[in-house]
């Protein structure tokens, strides 16, 4: 078992990671299920979000990041629950091809099940999250916590420059806090905006950004790098549940400012697909690691088989 985490609240880019090492090892012919609790979701027990041939279930059942991943990880599974334990269970008990690997994401904090890799995402404009647990800092536990992974990653986006030392400056600034494991390099890279038909969004559009993440700032600054006119910006919290007023907000704001389309992330557009009058885009995200992560991915698991 894999377990991609953090130490932070939000917005460190666990999930693309996730779906990049889900997505690395089915191209090395592992059969794969990710297991997700499925934060946000009403859904109640193990619910199976896909077989590995697209969602079988919504995003109030199952939580919006389980069924994004669920449209990008043809040929995972996808299992939701609570109790991770239970779901891995379910995954090889019920499935009609049992998975021979686990990706758990968000399970840095899941200590009541083992796993063989524990991989830390730290963002890169944030760090150590002020170096104080919430509120006074952005971070969940604290970085002494990091003695326990196998591996810490560096997560940039768009709008910073990748370091190629970054890895191991982090790995070596958090040895202080008791880490022994590598550091590594990561980008976190948008693609070309996509409509609901899968079409390139025409340059020069007019959109409205609606978002419900944990750091809407940086969707917005990925947008403003695109040939694209921003009519304004409508903010939710981060997994907010859309509901009828507010996709009635959403499209009285994009008729008020002229706006053509909506523009949202891969994780909202899983939760507006099909619920708006005005025509809605998003923005595909990857996550891509250095070649030397891959390596010692590969590596590791090797170990362990």
């Amino acid at each position: 078992m894999v377990s991609i985490g953090n130490l932070h609240w939000g917005g460190t880019g666990k999930t693309p990671l996730t779906a990049a090492v889900a997505r690395h090892l089915l191209a090395s012919g592992r059969r794969v299920a990710v297991l997700s609790r499925g934060y946000g979701s009403k859904g109640e027990g193990v619910r199976v979000v896909s077989t590995g041939e697209g969602p079988l279930l919504g995003p109030r059942l199952a939580g919006d990041e389980p069924v994004a991943l669920a449209g990008e990880l043809p040929g995972a599974a996808v299992i939701v629950g609570r109790d991770r334990y239970q779901a891995g269970r379910h995954a090889i008990e019920r499935l009609a091809e049992p998975p021979d690997c686990f990706v758990l994401d968000d399970g840095f904090s899941h200590l009541g099940l083992a796993r063989d890799l524990d991989i830390l995402v730290f963002p890169a404009q944030d760090p150590f999250g002020g170096g104080r647990l919430a509120p006074s800092g952005r971070l969940r536990e604290p970085l002494e916590s990091a003695t326990h992974a196998s591996a810490a990653l560096l997560s940039s986006d768009e709008t910073s420059t990748v370091d190629p030392e970054s890895g191991p400056k982090l790995a070596a600034a958090l040895a202080g806090f008791g880490f022994r494991g590598p550091g590594f390099a990561s980008q976190t890279r948008s693609l070309d905006v996509v409509t609901e038909r899968g079409d390139e969004l025409p340059a020069g559009s007019r959109v409205l950004l609606v978002t419900g993440i944990a750091r809407p700032a940086r969707f917005l600054a990925t947008v403003e790098r695109r040939p694209l006119e921003i009519a304004g910006h409508l903010e939710f919290g981060d997994h907010h549940d859309y509901s009828a007023t507010d996709l009635g907000e959403i499209g009285s704001q994009a008729r008020a400012e002229g706006a053509a389309w909506v523009l949202t992330t891969a994780k909202d557009h899983v939760k507006l697909f099909g619920r708006l009058e005005v025509p809605l885009a998003y923005v595909p995200i990857r996550a891509e690691p250095e070649a030397a992560f891959w390596n010692w991915l590969d590596l590791a698991l090797d170990g362990v088989e």
